[in-house]
């Protein structure tokens, strides 16, 4: 299998180059184009996990596999401008912001990823997605992807809502930013602090303070 990522960072698209029978598998609705001869397998990846994936996680139910009868290559992109970047799971569980997941291959795995009451007051999200096995993972953000490492006994606070991904195994909390004032007013909210060493992905934007723009312009009524 081959793969590149163009046009980055504002419209990336991910161009995966199969062999014969060789796979990958993207979220619903992620395909742009096909050339070649492929089969596609509709699946849900474990009925309870895909419903979980789905009703908490924020994802679809489904998954489509591609998998190719002789060369063929496969477009993916986001169902949002902004970049696209790879993480080879090399067996080491990862975290994912929910709307984060585009594609993977390999014998991998798309769960839920509970994050308990901290994560109730997260910008109402109450789970992560969690991506295990042998393979890799393609994550997609809104806006740019930057990469972050963070120095053992170093501490990182990022904004809830920039968060892309990071190794499951990564030492964090979830807490609010400043005082009261700061909390309710300072537009901020809640953050993850993360405790090295760590490598983290942040996205610099997020939709909805996009979206939040695109209100204030709309007609009315």
């Amino acid at each position: 299998m081959e793969w590149r990522i163009e046009d980055r960072p504002s419209y990336s698209v991910l161009k995966v180059y199969l062999s014969p029978g060789e796979s990958v598998t993207a979220q619903a609705g992620a395909m742009l184009l096909v050339k070649g001869s492929v089969d596609v397998k509709t699946r849900t990846g474990g009925f309870l996990r895909a419903l979980m994936r789905a009703a908490l996680g924020g994802e679809s139910l489904f998954l489509n596999t591609y998998i190719a009868r002789d060369r063929a290559e496969i477009w993916f992109v986001p169902n949002v401008p902004g970049d696209i970047t790879y993480i080879d799971l090399g067996g080491e569980p990862w975290i994912l912001q929910d709307s984060s997941y585009l594609a993977h291959h390999g014998e991998v795995s798309i769960s839920v990823a509970w994050r308990g009451l901290r994560g109730v007051l997260a910008q109402g999200e109450l789970v992560w997605l969690k991506a295990e096995g042998r393979g890799g993972v393609w994550v997609n953000s809104f806006g740019a992807i930057e990469e972050i490492e963070v120095a053992p006994g170093e501490r990182v606070t990022i904004d809830n809502m920039h968060f892309v991904a990071m190794p499951a195994s990564t030492r964090y909390r979830i807490r609010k930013f400043g005082g009261l004032k700061t909390f309710i007013f300072g537009g901020e909210g809640l953050v993850v602090e993360i405790e090295g060493p760590a490598k983290v992905y942040v996205q610099t934007r997020v939709l909805p303070s996009f979206a939040y723009q695109i209100q204030r312009y709309s007609p009315r009524g």
